[in-house]
């Protein structure tokens, strides 16, 4: 039996001893890794390159509550002091929540 005959019977060729092609995978394999990062890095609604305006908050409803909010390329970061809201106005009309959902804002006469 010819070495030929050998390698086509027992499906070896000589390229399955090549160390190289195994590297070559390990480098396929880090290229898809690093295309899914970039993909996640780009669709993160805090990204540099999204241009949306995003609204985040973050601990709702507690002392530590924290608003986020991008517009463009500006950050800015509102922090709750945990005190009561206080101010000198007056009362300008009611909101309802319909059973759907929306708010209904009726002003005062």
């Amino acid at each position: 039996m010819s070495k030929r005959q050998f390698s086509i019977l027992h499906g070896l060729d000589n390229e399955d001893d090549d160390p190289v092609l195994s590297t070559i995978n390990l480098i396929d394999v880090f290229m898809v890794v690093i295309g899914m990062l970039l993909i996640a890095i780009v669709n993160n609604p805090i990204s540099p390159f999204a241009k949306d305006k995003v609204t985040i908050i973050r601990n709702e409803g507690k002392p530590n509550m924290e608003i986020i909010t991008k517009d463009g390329q500006k950050v800015v970061h509102f922090k709750a002091s945990g005190a009561s809201g206080e101010g000198n106005g007056e009362k300008a009309g009611t909101a309802y929540r319909m059973k759907d959902g929306t708010m209904v804002y009726v002003p005062a006469q």
